[in-house]
């Protein structure tokens, strides 16, 4: 009976090292997971805030939903848009995926 309790009170006493190593590789993972995730979603926000406050009347512009269309009007939080002749589409800045270059709409 007592042989297991001895290598019990041996392992519980056994020094507990790592404890820096451990605090290291935590901010190393985080540094990583900043760099590979964090700043470049960052980026990408700032990109898009960036083009979405630039539009203008007379962009050819492509939605998230797979709309493209012609600027007609840009307000505080919405934008028209012209799909079609005559057919106009009020949406939010944020739904601009991206801006075409001139004449785009007009070769497809």
């Amino acid at each position: 009976m007592s042989l297991p309790m001895s290598i019990t009170l041996a392992q519980a006493a056994a020094p507990q090292g790592g404890g820096i190593s451990m605090i290291i590789m935590m901010v190393v993972l985080f540094g990583l997971m900043y760099f590979m995730m964090i700043r470049p979603q960052m980026k990408r926000q700032k990109e898009h805030r960036a083009m979405v406050s630039a539009l203008a009347k007379g962009d050819e512009v492509v939605t998230n939903g797979g709309l493209a269309g012609r600027v007609e009007e840009v307000g505080e939080t919405f934008i028209t848009i012209e799909i079609a002749p005559n057919v106009k589409v009020k949406l939010q800045k944020g739904a601009v995926s991206q801006v075409l270059p001139k004449g785009s709409l007009k070769s497809s």
